[in-house]
């Protein structure tokens, strides 16, 4: 008996020091690892040892001061105006896929003078990749923008119907649940980094499928979506209230007509347009007509609430992907947009930094500047105040 039990205490004290040994190794392994997260911890075999994710360390931050709305305008801590300018640029998967997610995206669009960068995160390529990989590659995306002064808009990219889950190409294809969680594991992760500034909530909202009449991806009233982004921006609020949620229109993204009388009902929200060049479709097209055109469907928001033009831009017919809406050959809509824009404080970003999407700022990965890139690179430096 007593054989017996000695055999026994030697066998618990191997055990036991085998787990500690473990506990040890993950202790060190994982004391780095801020998101709270590793591939054998949330493997199913380990899934009881999975800890709750972390929010971003701000001290490897230097100070950026935080941007919030006031009325209208976009402000900064001591209450200055601030209107965004900049760029936006491809997907970090997409760019990772191709070798080009590094620092040098964010240096060239600094030396261009740009103050802000619109991330588009596709939910299909979230899902793909996972949202760890994606948390580490938008956490090198702060680092990366903090250390030149930049800001940041993370973009949920998807463009369809939300609430029938009909979208325009298995890219955007997504649900409510998921894109609950995307915002909630988002604002947790970014809560308080002055460096992550706005939550575009859903990229563009469309009834349309690419042209075949309203209705083609099922029924979307407006009040419908009011009430999706507002219970979207309670989840953030929960995280973090110092986030800007932006919240975008029909027509693909264009047209915020329907919230003339019926805006966002919670404090501190901006609006989204994608205001490309052929979008405004006045009887007589000229610069006046454009004009009313664009303040009858999103203009008359920059009146008490901040806006940003978060995809603008235009491709030549002769330039690789153009495409409806964003083909001009006239050379008016750039200067046109922009005067439009600083008369109102409106910010924007141009799309698209990287030459395989369409309208785009180069041409290729030595940045040979488009059309349009030659512009919007004079017109961000002009502004450029880091």
């Amino acid at each position: 008996m007593k054989y017996l039990q000695f055999l026994s205490f030697i066998i618990v004290t191997i055990l036991l020091s085998a787990c500690s040994a473990t506990a040890n190794k993950d202790d060190e392994r994982n004391k780095n690892l801020n998101h709270g997260f590793i591939s054998q911890q949330n493997s199913a075999s380990e899934f009881w040892n999975i800890p709750y994710p972390k929010s971003f360390d701000t001290s490897m931050l230097k100070k950026q001061g935080f941007i919030s709305v006031d009325g209208n305008r976009l402000v900064d801590e001591g209450g200055n105006t601030v209107v965004l300018r900049g760029v936006n640029i491809g997907d970090p998967y997409k760019l990772d896929y191709q070798g080009r997610w590094d620092k040098k995206l964010f240096e060239v669009a600094d030396s261009w003078g740009a103050n802000v960068i619109r991330i588009p995160v596709h939910p299909r390529a979230w899902r793909e990749k996972g949202k760890h990989w994606y948390i580490e590659r938008i956490d090198e995306a702060v680092i990366w923008a903090n250390t030149l002064g930049i800001y940041l808009i993370i973009d949920w990219h998807s463009i369809g119907n939300l609430k029938t889950a009909l979208f325009q190409h298995p890219m955007y294809e997504t649900d409510l649940d998921e894109t609950r969680n995307f915002w909630r594991d988002i604002a947790l992760r970014y809560k308080k980094v002055p460096t992550v500034a706005v939550y575009e909530l859903f990229n563009e909202p469309t009834i349309n499928y690419i042209g075949t009449g309203d209705g083609s991806l099922g029924k979307l009233s407006w009040e419908e979506w009011r009430e999706i982004q507002e219970e979207l921006i309670d989840i953030i609020y929960v995280y973090d209230n110092t986030v800007i949620p932006l919240v975008a229109g029909f027509n693909w993204g264009f047209d915020l007509s329907d919230a003339r009388n019926a805006r966002i009902r919670r404090e501190g929200v901006a609006y989204a347009s994608h205001p490309y060049p052929q979008k405004a479709r006045p009887k007589i097209r000229n610069k006046a007509n454009i004009s009313q055109y664009w303040t009858d469907k999103w203009g008359f928001i920059a009146e008490d609430s901040p806006m940003i033009l978060t995809e603008i831009g235009w491709a030549l017919d002769s330039e690789k992907g153009a495409h409806v809406p964003v083909i001009h050959n006239e050379g008016t809509y750039g200067p046109h947009i922009m005067e439009y824009a600083d008369l109102r404080n409106i910010s924007w970003t141009a799309w698209v930094m990287d030459p395989d999407w369409s309208p785009s700022l180069i041409s290729d990965w030595n940045f040979t500047l488009t059309d349009q890139g030659k512009f919007f690179k004079s017109v961000l430096q002009k502004h450029d105040q880091k």
